[in-house]
């Protein structure tokens, strides 16, 4: 299709010819008119003009193009009829257009929008249509057709921000410059750009915050209509400053009052209006007087700095929403987490990192839905959660629904019939000569069922688990939650739909209330990435409830009362901002060590609240009701440091006269109700609506007031029982934060929070920073934790959580694998993993072998959930992928029941059951073959990746400082005997040695016990042949190794053999064949020990023949 005819059809609103006749869709069957719509008393029909695979397109025309909040409330009863869809919304006359679309990614159903004024000017949507066009005879279906959409019209956030983040980290280095009044005896930096003047450079950080989030809002017209309000008041003020003039500069006499006498204050005068114009009032803290502007009472910002930062602002499309224009610069508050992890306080360098959507999503949903399900099911309504309830019935007649596109791709009932003959041929393990029936198997997958890099090996173990899958589907063998975290089924739908489909109004009742109820809390939340998630996964559950609801109360007005009666009160209008304002005061809480961060947090957080919101300005505060203050809910302070809990701070009692202690006591429990019944009374103040903003202030005071005096009562008794001599010099270093206060609702009254979510610091309590020369056990001390001698804060981290959770709760995070993979993390398995029912481990190589996880990791991760709600103990294989490969990481992950296997302190990274079989055969050997001393060496080298690699002979190494000799890189297992040294290293080399490794290991160091424990009895009828591989083996990779010559600062010019162990292959195969037979091996079993990980480990050599 040209230009020429795009444009006229679209002037011509021939949606049917554009659609079918130019695009390859097809025409739509069956209803053509949907059923009527209505939201906000307007009337919505649909016509179905076009369809492929029941992927619809849809035209609507409407009087008055819809935003995207209304776009939003539309979906959200037209998804029952039209689920996946591109809806056109056109007026009756012209050529004004908008296309919206619902995109699902990351699970999470978000709306993108198109919108142009003339077909003249609809280049960009013209340019989109490439990838949703199809051929007459394309196969494909709707997984297909979604694949198409998303290509078209997803949003490449990612990169904007990057882009984005480029240009803003040059205009916050030179933003700082202009401030003056904070330490300007202190430079910014140092020679080596490291940071002096602190203070500068953080209230460089908080003006662009604020700067920023204005630059959203007055997009949205909330300053005084102006979508370039800033800018305009900035030539404004110039015009009219001087000496004598009312203005001398921006900062000091226009952005200081408009912060805190207008964003701040509830009530403007005419006269300040008439400078300012309409100001909402936004509440929320966040432009309250700041720390440092309490602290520096002449700070100015040179109107140069303004000029700068708005120039570069003002190339950007600023939005609240996610929508695409033709500039492709368009940045939503996302951009403002990002930006605070990478740049403003160098979060990597403490250990700490900005997590992808993808890997909040996934720890939030698994985490938090099933803390939901288990709530709902010990209500009223447990009947739904029998075998034959309401509940596991709807997953019993759902076919695939809940399977991820991407396991199911290619995948119907008779796949096996589909597939080509010679990789069917492999399928029947019972037949003999499995290696050879298999040997196509590592080829590239044919397309139609392909997912990216895939080879059939993969392919068909993916479609074997759909097989699986289904079954245990159909036959209603899932019958806890739980389930579908070990499947890794799409529990956000599953949710979504009983709650949409059900006909008891018991049961949305009692999932609004669980809901309602659970305490979500991030310990060291950063800049809110997790928070942000869980607020993504609450929000549409807790949208559809309030529409089940009303549609009830509209049949049987006694129903619902109290829940409705909340919102009618002031929300009716808007319920979306009721829903987001509910979960930030009621669901999420959040602690991290450093303030910046949780100045970030609640930014995202109240953006988020006034995307939803539109500009009245016939409404009071302009339509916008004042935004949650959440001072009390994200807070700052040191998780690690201060007392969780009542049983904590008995102990930490300080021993001597009774009566004393007696006293502090009962003064610790009344300040402590106090702080309490002021804490519920300040949150019912903004639960309610109140307009009563005087009420409001006073309680506000009395909360800061009383547990500012609860805290000093703690910290000195916290500061008596550390022993140390200057108590100003210990809050400072130490923060301490009490739990046990700062919580006590919660941790008092609730048995402490549901769910934690997080990714807490990976850095070393003892190891000194090389700029400061102090590690963290200099600038303060932990007390009474078991995981003490781990060495680690995420170790210490994960033991708090234990504290201060329910019974019952749930707990996910991203940590470094090692914590549950090596002997020194002994106490985090045994105190923390080991004492829960159900544990899952997700075991991930993240740190770019082939691809990291996220920006900066060094580590290799894993992601674990534990509670004592369920049981069972689950983990995958050490997962690797290609950056192609990253899209489908989270939909693709397979875990395996660990069968009892256990192996020291360490939780194993099981593959397969096959794995588990073969190491239990393994450990009935009776001999440990690498236990003894001798002359003889066997050499190998102790940081794997894709091989281990082990010398039966010397390799040559030579330096020029030491000349040359054995590298430091091989390690020596002594035998008294050369035929030990061969066979010892024919079984390092080996592919069952390599799975043995990754199994018990960090995947990371090859250490001596993993060496010792490998069981094979010597002497053993397979010796002999052992040996004659491992002559056989060392010659080959003699003849394929290379001489490289490199040069270092220390030891100068390097020279050695370097060898490629994949071009051995078939010798290492022979090797695992023998062992094997000697350990009693099924077929099955040495195929998977052979083939492992081959994608990886052989890469571009894998089918380098064909």
């Amino acid at each position: 299709m040209n230009r020429n005819t795009f444009n006229q059809l679209i002037k011509q609103g021939s949606w049917h010819e554009l659609f079918i006749t130019e695009m390859g869709w097809n025409a739509p069957q069956g209803q053509y008119l949907l059923p009527t719509i209505t939201v906000d008393d307007t009337d919505y029909d649909f016509t179905v003009v076009a369809q492929r695979n029941g992927f619809q397109i849809l035209t609507c025309q409407v009087a008055v193009i819809p935003n995207m909040s209304t776009c939003r409330k539309i979906d959200l009863k037209l998804r029952r009829q039209a689920n996946d869809y591109i809806a056109i919304y056109t007026l009756p006359q012209g050529e004004h257009h908008l296309w919206a679309c619902p995109l699902k990614q990351n699970e999470k159903r978000d709306m993108v929008v198109v919108e142009y004024a003339t077909a003249d000017q609809a280049d960009f949507l013209f340019s989109k249509l490439a990838a949703i066009t199809f051929d007459i005879d394309e196969l494909t279906t709707i997984i297909d057709v979604r694949q198409h959409v998303v290509q078209s019209f997803a949003v490449n956030s990612e990169k904007i921000t990057k882009d984005f983040y480029n240009g803003f980290r040059k205009q916050h280095k030179e933003f700082a410059t202009f401030i003056t009044g904070i330490d300007d005896n202190i430079p910014l930096y140092d020679s080596k750009k490291k940071e002096l003047n602190r203070n500068k450079l953080w209230y460089a950080s908080v003006m662009l915050n604020r700067l920023m989030f204005c630059y959203f809002i007055q997009k949205k017209g909330f300053l005084n209509g102006d979508v370039d309000y800033l800018t305009n008041k900035l030539r404004q003020v110039q015009a009219e400053e001087g000496d004598n003039q009312f203005y001398r500069s921006f900062y000091r006499d226009f952005l200081v009052s408009l912060f805190h006498e207008g964003l701040n204050a509830p009530h403007h005068t005419s006269e300040w209006e008439h400078r300012f114009g309409r100001i909402p009032y936004l509440n929320g803290g966040m432009f309250d007087i700041h720390i440092i502007e309490q602290q520096y009472g002449d700070i100015d910002i040179a109107d140069d700095a303004f000029i700068s930062l708005f120039a570069f602002f003002d190339t950007w499309q600023w939005h609240l929403d996610t929508r695409i224009t033709a500039t492709g610069k368009d940045i939503n508050p996302d951009v403002l987490g990002y930006i605070f992890e990478q740049y403003i306080n160098d979060r990597a360098a403490m250990g700490a990192y900005y997590t992808k959507e993808d890997i909040t999503e996934y720890i939030s949903k698994n985490c938090i839905l099933p803390w939901v399900f288990d709530r709902v099911a010990e209500s009223s309504s447990r009947d739904a959660f029998k075998p034959n309830g309401y509940v596991w019935s709807t997953l019993r007649e759902s076919g695939d629904r809940y399977i991820y596109d991407a396991v199911k791709r290619g995948y119907s009932a008779n796949w096996q019939q589909r597939i080509p003959a010679d990789i069917a041929v492999g399928i029947d393990t019972s037949r003999p000569d499995l290696l050879e029936r298999r040997k196509q198997w590592n080829r590239p997958t044919a397309d139609q069922f392909a997912l990216p890099t895939e080879i059939w090996r993969e392919t068909i173990e993916r479609l074997q688990r759909c097989d699986t899958i289904m079954e245990k589907i159909s036959s209603g063998a899932i019958t806890h939650i739980n389930d579908f975290i070990t499947l890794n089924l799409d529990i956000r739908s599953f949710t979504y739909d009983l709650l949409s489909q059900t006909t008891d109004h018991r049961l949305v009742a009692n999932f609004y209330h669980a809901l309602q109820n659970v305490t979500i809390l991030d310990p060291t939340c950063g800049s809110g990435a997790f928070l942000f998630a869980a607020m993504g996964i609450l929000e549409p559950l807790y949208e559809v409830c309030i529409l089940r609801m009303q549609e009830w109360n509209a049949e049987n007005p006694k129903l619902f009362c109290e829940e409705l009666g909340e919102i009618a009160r002031k929300y009716r209008s808007n319920i979306q901002y009721f829903i987001y304002k509910s979960i930030i005061l009621r669901n999420l809480y959040g602690v991290d060590i450093m303030v910046e961060a949780t100045e970030i947090a609640k930014l995202r957080l109240f953006l988020k609240m006034v995307a939803v919101v539109e500009v009245d300005k016939r409404a009071d505060n302009m339509g916008l009701d004042p935004l949650p203050d959440i001072d009390f809910n994200i807070r700052c302070g040191n998780t690690l440091v201060g007392y969780a809990t009542e049983a904590q701070l008995e102990k930490d009692l300080v021993q001597g006269d009774m009566f004393a202690k007696q006293e502090f006591e009962q003064k610790i429990q009344e300040r402590l109700v106090v702080v309490s019944a002021a804490y519920e009374l300040f949150r019912q103040v903004q639960l309610s609506g109140s307009d009563n903003r005087v009420e409001y202030a006073k309680a506000k005071k009395d909360l800061r007031q009383h547990l500012a005096n609860l805290n000093e009562l703690l910290n000195r008794h916290m500061f008596a029982a550390n022993g140390a001599a200057d108590y100003e010099a210990f809050l400072a270093s130490h923060q301490p934060f009490h739990w046990l206060a700062e919580y006590y609702n919660i941790i008092h009254g609730n048995g402490g929070f549901d769910v934690v979510i997080g990714n807490p610091p990976y850095v070393e309590y003892n190891k000194k920073d090389p700029q400061t020369k102090k590690a963290i056990s200099d600038c303060y001390k932990i007390n009474d934790y078991t995981t003490e001698s781990c060495g680690n804060l995420y170790a210490f981290v994960l033991e708090r959580c234990k504290t201060i959770t329910t019974d019952n709760s749930y707990i996910g995070m991203i940590v470094p694998l090692s914590g549950h993979s090596t002997e020194r993390m002994a106490p985090l398995v045994n105190n923390f993993y080991k004492t829960y029912g159900l544990r899952l481990h997700l075991n991930l190589s993240a740190d770019a072998h082939p691809q990291k996880l996220f920006e900066g990791v060094k580590f290799r991760l894993c992601i674990f959930f534990v509670s004592n709600a369920h049981k069972g103990h689950f983990s995958t294989k050490y997962t690797r992928w290609y950056a192609e490969e990253r899209e489908f990481l989270f939909k693709k992950i397979n875990y395996v029941e660990d069968e009892g296997y256990s192996y020291g302190n360490v939780i194993g990274k099981i593959p397969s059951p096959l794995i588990v079989s073969a190491l239990n055969k393994m450990r009935k050997e009776a001999f440990y073959f690498f236990c003894e001393n001798g002359k003889s060496k066997c050499l190998y080298h102790n940081a794997p990746v894709n091989w281990i690699r082990s010398h039966s002979f010397v390799p040559y190494f030579s330096s020029e400082r030491d000349g040359e000799g054995v590298t430091t890189q091989l390690k020596i297992i002594p035998f008294n005997n050369k035929k030990k040294v061969k066979i010892g290293s024919a079984l390092i080399n080996s592919s069952l040695f390599f799975i043995w490794w990754l199994v018990n290991s960090d995947c990371y160091h090859l250490n001596k016990p993993e060496i010792t424990e490998f069981k094979y009895s010597f002497p053993s009828e397979t010796d002999d042949r052992i040996v004659v591989l491992s002559d056989e083996l060392a010659k080959d990779m003699l003849s394929k190794c290379r001489r490289r010559v490199y040069v270092y600062k220390t030891s100068g010019r390097v020279e050695y053999d370097e060898f490629y162990m994949k071009l051995s292959k078939p010798i290492i195969d022979e090797i695992d064949k023998v062992l094997a037979k000697h350990y009693g091996f099924t077929d099955e079993e040495l195929d998977f020990i052979i083939n492992y990980d081959i994608k990886y480990r052989m890469g571009d050599e894998l089918n380098a023949n064909d």
